[in-house]
């Protein structure tokens, strides 16, 4: 690692602070979703699903707290990371003149990362909780969720690179 890279405070943009308050709203929202539902649960819930989409896994209906714990504590050490952009990984030497604009898009990437993540755990969260209210235990997920994270995983990175390779080339 670099230990030589400015230390500079990026200023906060506007879509920075959307981003992070939709973050934290919706996992708020998911936690006062969980704890209203809580007590209307059945005893066992669907805790995994396989790649179609059908539950595999049970537990007991507490394990659902997990979710939003996990959610909050990921949201706070991403959150924490934003404010040290000089240790994150680049691909480029990071120099005065480009740290501003690298450290911005690292942080970025962070945050668009908090706010998937708020949103990927509230809507896993909100399904559960739905399939488990069902009368009829049809406890499925849908096959098209796991290929759509996967194709997700796979092209946001590619396009982070790219975008990253078009902003250095400047």
């Amino acid at each position: 690692m670099n230990t030589n890279r400015p230390k500079i405070k990026v200023p906060l943009k506007p879509l920075d602070i959307v981003l992070d308050i939709t973050s934290a709203s919706i996992i708020l929202m998911a936690i006062t979703y969980t704890v209203i539902n809580y007590s209307n649960l059945p005893d066992t819930i669907p805790l995994h699903f396989n790649f179609q989409g059908e539950a595999d896994n049970y537990g007991d209906k507490s394990t659902i707290l997990w979710l939003p714990i996990l959610n909050v504590g990921l949201f706070f050490l991403l959150y924490a990371l934003t404010k040290f952009p000089h240790v994150h990984n680049y691909m480029v030497n990071i120099t005065q003149e480009n740290a501003l604009k690298n450290y911005r898009f690292s942080i970025r990437i962070l945050r668009f990362t908090n706010l998937f993540l708020a949103i990927l755990f509230a809507f896993i969260q909100f399904k559960i909780i739905q399939l488990a209210k069902m009368e009829k235990h049809d406890w499925s997920m849908g096959n098209w969720f796991a290929p759509a994270i996967i194709v997700i995983s796979i092209l946001l990175p590619i396009a982070l690179f790219i975008y990253n390779h078009k902003l250095n080339k400047k």
